[in-house]
């Protein structure tokens, strides 16, 4: 359990971030969302103008790997009781598909919280390079590798996303958390195979989380790239985003969540 401080309890008012509610794991999907009315009320926000709160969070004294702590909690409940809701939350392991970025880095706190509450994790960095990208992201990446109940394996390839979906219909759910922004164009491998597999589960009836957005979701015009992640439920953070509330996007999204993550309201202004 991380150290509660001044700058994420005042920017939140007495809901507590993520990280430091003890509660969130007791809670259903109606239950979160209830939790976190206040973010989920908020005026959306463009891909760009997240990116840009979030950096004046840092400068404000909020560190990233702190966001990405909330991020990666809010995840694990959500993930949780979306399990929970479908009654798989014991049958099989959750397969978390990660990116090398920052949206890698939420699914791999996501991981280690969903780890710590008695889950059986998979977690595949599909990405070309053997470690993520960041610092926050390769961080989170390098505790996974200490914490039994976790396997964390490398997809550089298209045949090894291939050889991870053997089996996928056996897992509890898929979080994708491949990519937290939209791409133009065509998806490039391994990312697109790692897609595929996340469509293909759930057509057997594994339910996806999407973390941000599904993967090929533009967060800021709601277009979508090809392929594109079909989700059940989707958690952004912060803010609702203005993508997401398009028609397009939210045939792909599912159920949409909005949970804090400590950024201060004067984070908000440019």
């Amino acid at each position: 359990m991380s150290i509660p401080d001044r700058s994420v309890r005042s920017s939140v008012g007495r809901v507590p971030v993520p990280a430091d509610d003890p509660t969130l794991f007791e809670l259903d999907l109606d239950g979160l969302a209830a939790r976190w009315a206040e973010a989920m009320a908020r005026a959306p926000m463009t891909a760009e103008e997240m990116t840009g709160a979030d950096a004046r969070a840092q400068r404000l004294g909020v560190p990233g790997i702190r966001l990405m702590e909330q991020a990666g909690s809010a995840v694990a409940a959500v993930a949780h009781a979306l399990a929970v809701a479908n009654g798989r939350w014991e049958i099989g392991p959750i397969l978390v598909l990660c990116g090398p970025g920052n949206n890698g880095g939420d699914g791999f706190v996501a991981a280690r919280r969903l780890a710590a509450a008695g889950a059986r994790v998979a977690v595949a960095l599909v990405a070309t390079s053997p470690r993520p990208g960041t610092p926050d992201a390769a961080r989170n990446w390098d505790r996974l590798g200490r914490l039994p109940g976790v396997e964390r394996v490398h997809v550089p390839v298209a045949r090894d996303a291939a050889l991870l979906g053997h089996g996928v219909e056996r897992a509890a759910i898929v979080i994708d958390a491949l990519l937290g922004t939209g791409v133009r164009g065509l998806l490039r491998e391994p990312v697109r195979s790692a897609v595929d597999l996340a469509n293909r589960a759930r057509a057997t009836g594994v339910p996806v989380l999407a973390v941000d957005c599904p993967t090929a979701v533009d967060l800021t015009s709601g277009e979508l790239s090809d392929p594109v992640v079909r989700a059940d439920v989707t958690i952004t953070f912060h803010r609702p985003k203005a993508g997401l509330l398009t028609r397009r996007a939210a045939a792909v999204a599912g159920r949409v969540l909005v949970a804090p993550i400590g950024i201060p309201p004067g984070a908000d202004r440019a």
